[in-house]
Formats: C-alpha cells, sequence, structure tokens
C-alpha cells in the first residue's frame, strides 16, 4: 500500500532504504573484485584450521585434555602474531605479507601430512606434531587475516557510506568458508584420515598465495612493526566509541570461544556422536550466520548501526543461556545456529564502525590491537577445557553467557548515540 503513496509521504525510513538500494545497484568498486578468490581461499583454510585441528586432534591422541589444550596452544600464537602483524602490514604492504603467509602455511601442513602418515596414532611423536602444526597454522593464519582485512578496509573507505555493505560481502565469503570448512574437515578426517584433510588445507592456502590480494596499501611513511602496535593502542585508546564495541564483544567472544573448544568434546564423548556429526554443527550455524549478515545488511540500510547491534546482542546472549543447558545433539545443533547468526550481525556492526573510524595510515596496526583483544578469551577457553571434566562444561557454559550478557549491554549502552546513518 505504501509504495502507491506520493514520495513525500512516504516513511522517512522507507525513503531512505529505497534511495540506499538503488544506489548500490551501481557499480561496485573496482577493488573488492581483487579480493573475493584470495580472501574465499585464504577463509576456507582458515575454517578447516580453526574447526578441523580440534577435531584432528581428537583423532590423533584420543585425548580429551589434549583435545583442550591444544585449542589454547592455538589461540596463544595467534595472539602473538598480533604483536607483529599490524605493523609489518602497515610497512611492507597486504599483498606481500598475505602471500608470504599462505604459503608458509601451505608448507607447515604439507610437512605435517607427511609426518603424520608415517607416525603411529596415539604416540608422543603424533602428538607433538598436531601440537607444532595447530601453533604455526594458527600463528601464520592471522597474518593473512590482518593483511586481507587491511585490504577490505581499504575498500570500505573507497565504498563510502555503504561501507557496511562492503563489508557484509567480505564476512559473507567468510560465513560461506564456515559453511564448507567444519564439514569438510570433519568428513576428511574420518574418511581418508589426517592426511587428506591436511592435504586439502595445503591447497587452499596455495590458491590463496597464487592469486594473492590485487591491490595494496603501503603508506608514504613506514611504519616499525614494534611501533605499529604501540600506535594501534593508541589510535584505540583515542576511539572510545570502538573501544568500548571492542571490548564488550572481546567478552561476547568469550562464550564463543568456550563452545568451539568444548562442542568437539561434548558431542563426541558425551552424545556419542562421530567428528562430521561435530562439524556439522558449525557449518548449519555459518549458513544461519550468512542469512543474518545480509538480513542485517538491509536493516542497517532501514535503521542504523545501534539497533541492529543491541538486537543481535539479545539474540546472542540468550542463545549462549540456553546452550548452557542443553542435552541433546540437535539442541546444540538449533542454539549453536541462532548464536553464530546474532555473531553474524555483530560482526557486521563491528566492521562496520572499525571501517569508519580507524585512520587508513594505522588501520593494520589498531586492527591487530583490537583483533588481539578478541583473542584473548581463546587460549584461556581452551585451558578450561583441558582441566574440566565433560560433566562441568555446561556450568562454565552458563557463567560465560551471563558474562557475555554483562558485557554487551555495556557496550551498547556507551554506543546509545552511534548515529543512524555514518557520513
Amino acid at each position: 500500500m505504501g509504495r502507491h503513496l506520493p514520495a513525500a509521504a512516504r516513511p522517512e525510513h522507507v525513503r531512505r532504504c529505497r534511495v540506499t538500494l538503488q544506489a548500490i545497484r551501481r557499480p561496485r568498486v573496482r577493488l573488492l573484485n581483487s579480493l573475493y578468490f584470495p580472501r574465499g581461499a585464504d577463509a576456507a583454510a582458515s575454517a578447516m584450521i580453526t574447526y578441523g585441528i580440534p577435531l584432528l586432534v581428537l583423532a590423533t591422541t584420543g585425548s580429551v585434555a589434549r583435545t583442550g589444550l591444544v585449542f589454547a596452544l592455538g589461540a596463544l600464537p595467534r595472539i602473538g602474531a598480533f604483536t607483529v602483524a599490524g605493523g609489518l602490514v602497515d610497512r611492507y604492504g597486504s599483498a606481500r605479507v598475505f602471500r608470504a603467509a599462505n604459503l608458509a602455511r601451505t608448507v607447515a601442513a604439507l610437512t605435517a601430512a607427511g609426518a603424520l602418515t608415517l607416525l603411529d596414532a596415539r604416540t608422543l611423536a603424533a602428538t607433538v606434531t598436531v601440537m607444532l602444526l595447530a601453533a604455526s597454522t594458527g600463528f601464520l593464519s592471522e597474518f593473512s587475516y590482518v593483511a586481507a582485512e587491511t585490504a577490505g578496509g581499504q575498500a570500505s573507505r573507497a565504498a563510502e557510506t555503504r561501507a557496511h555493505r562492503v563489508q557484509s560481502t567480505l564476512i559473507t565469503i567468510d560465513q560461506t568458508a564456515l559453511l564448507a570448512g567444519p564439514v569438510a574437515a570433519g568428513l576428511l578426517i574420518e574418511h581418508g584420515g589426517p592426511a587428506a584433510m591436511l592435504g586439502t588445507l595445503a591447497v587452499f592456502s596455495l590458491l590463496a598465495a597464487a592469486r594473492g590480494l590485487g591491490h595494496d596499501l603501503v603508506p608514504s611513511q613506514a611504519v616499525a612493526p614494534k611501533q605499529g602496535l604501540s600506535a594501534g593502542w593508541a589510535t584505540l585508546r583515542s576511539l572510545p566509541m570502538l573501544a568500548w564495541l571492542v571490548g564488550g564483544l572481546t567478552v561476547s567472544n568469550g562464550a564463543v570461544a568456550l563452545l568451539q573448544a568444548a562442542v568437539p568434546v561434548i558431542v563426541v564423548t558425551e552424545l556419542d556422536h562421530s567428528s562430521a556429526d561435530a562439524g556439522l554443527i558449525w557449518s548449519a550455524a555459518a549458513v544461519t550466520s550468512l542469512l543474518a549478515v545480509t538480513a542485517s545488511r538491509r536493516a542497517i540500510d532501514c535503521w542504523g548501526l545501534w539497533p541492529v547491534g543491541v538486537a543481535a546482542g539479545t539474540v546472542a546472549a540468550t542463545a549462549t543461556l540456553a546452550i548452557a543447558h542443553a542435552d541433546t545433539y540437535q539442541d546444540y545443533f538449533l542454539l549453536i545456529a541462532v548464536l553464530m547468526a546474532a555473531e553474524g550481525g555483530l560482526t557486521v556492526v563491528l566492521r562496520t564502525v572499525r571501517s569508519y573510524l580507524i585512520p587508513a595510515d594505522r588501520f593494520g596496526s589498531t586492527l591487530a590491537a583490537t583483533i588481539l583483544l578478541l583473542l584473548l578469551p581463546y587460549p584461556a577457553a581452551g585451558l578450561l577445557v583441558a582441566t574440566l571434566s565433560a560433566t562441568q562444561l555446561g556450568h562454565a557454559i552458563t557463567a560465560a553467557a551471563l558474562l557475555q550478557t554483562f558485557g554487551l549491554v555495556a557496550a551498547f549502552a556507551h554506543l546509545r548515540h552511534l548515529p543512524r546513518t555514518q557520513k
């Protein structure tokens, strides 16, 4: 009925939605075309590492404690990578760092595949191999991620007021990789063994390195690696709106990290399902997250960043509390899908605010500082899973859900004056 009204008589948010939707039909920024393929290949490799390595460890060692320990060991080098990754990207450019990280990850995956083929499962040598694999691939993945995100930030600035649409497109690529990565890793481990999963990981990394980022951004004044991270912290402190958002999402990530570390253990040991079933949970979650990213992109066009962020945060906290009391595979399957859908909306908000506020010449360093904070809960979650029994994980998830609620409330309370439309 509203479409038959004169333009001046239509509600203001309807007019804005129509204008925005017409604007996005214009040709996209050329810079994005050079990001799609390498970003997709790199995201596929990273998804297999994040969700496949814990399954690989469980299959190789048969130990719940070692699975949690390797999850922590895989996260610690990721955190360490951000002390230098942002500065290196600002100094040498995103394309060079992206290619070098993916080539090194290819070598690490192929080396581990060869070693595990020769070694007997559940031996000390096999355990050490998968631990080194988790540490090295996690470390290298963050270099490629910072490089790809820096190139994505450049694309967002070029898109100006449609930055949230650029970011949602890049998130869609990531979520599409998550759709196939976890279930592929589970199936490859179950039917082809560790070598099949690691060989596939190497192929994706090699494709990303071969294609590379077609565009680069190198500031006129190079930033030394040590100065890069300190410059990033200083920039983050000078942007309180971004700092509160990152702080709230760091607490929220604690709940997500705990679930990523605990769910393979719960599904395989407590619910008596296969590794493929555990991977399927996260692949299904990626579908809902993908849909949520598309929906949040259109919702931000109409209602702005803050309302969409508040809605996504509410759903995320509620879903995590429900997961703490789940007792069947179907419950975990559905609730984790809801949680990751909400996380998709929160990610669009974070990346959009980040692309608007961070200066271009310090983007890599500040990005590294923000991601460093967001990753801090992951080693803690892995160590927690390593020290708790499977029956105690539900209580830990409940505590994490309560902290997640408080963190998101505090973050968006300080963001309530966020403009409906960024200029």
